[in-house]
């Protein structure tokens, strides 16, 4: 692996990212027990202009933290694939699901193939997330590819509200939808 850390640990964690300040707490949160590796895998984001935004801020809350970051590739049509026929659903339903599985499958492809030890993702911290689903596709995708998921409902302890005290403090842009169009 060709990662550098200012670590100790040997523990690799790749993370999936949705965007800067869910990350923020969840970095907080794990950096001291895992070298971790952003993965910024977001094909639902919509227009490619706000994907840009959000990439750029999580380009900038990494280097705060010397986490390194991951962009997977910006294929808006694969997103638009896996959730056909789900486009009226409401939020948090079927569309919702295929969305994380797509992003979660990436995830567990990518943490395979550059050999991590486990991964997640930061999509548990939004109170708009349902934590028990979100572990249920993250346990499918780790048995599929091999790689062992670290399950987490990063909301617990106070994890939204510290991502809202820390987006403030870096005054990071705090985007008010996931980035569906839908």
């Amino acid at each position: 692996m060709a990662y550098s850390t200012k670590k100790d640990s040997s523990i690799w964690l790749f993370l999936h990212s949705c965007c800067a300040p869910c990350s923020s707490a969840v970095i907080e949160r794990l950096a001291g027990d895992y070298n971790i590796v952003i993965f910024f895998s977001n094909p639902n984001i919509m227009p490619r202009e706000e994907y840009e935004k959000r990439l750029s801020e999580q380009k900038r809350l990494v280097a705060l933290h010397g986490v390194q970051l991951i962009e997977d590739e910006y294929e808006n049509s694969t997103f638009l694939n896996a959730v056909a026929g789900f486009e009226n659903e409401p939020e948090g339903g079927k569309r919702c699901e295929k969305c994380i599985e797509l992003r979660l499958r990436r995830t567990a492809e990518a943490a395979k193939a550059q050999g991590f030890d486990f991964f997640t993702t930061t999509l548990s911290v939004s109170s708009h997330k349902n934590a028990v689903l979100i572990n249920r596709i993250l346990e499918e995708k780790g048995g599929q590819y091999g790689v062992e998921p670290l399950l987490a409902d990063f909301k617990k302890n106070d994890g939204y509200k510290r991502s809202l005290e820390l987006s403030k403090k870096y005054g990071l842009y705090r985007q008010g939808y996931c980035g569906c169009r839908f």
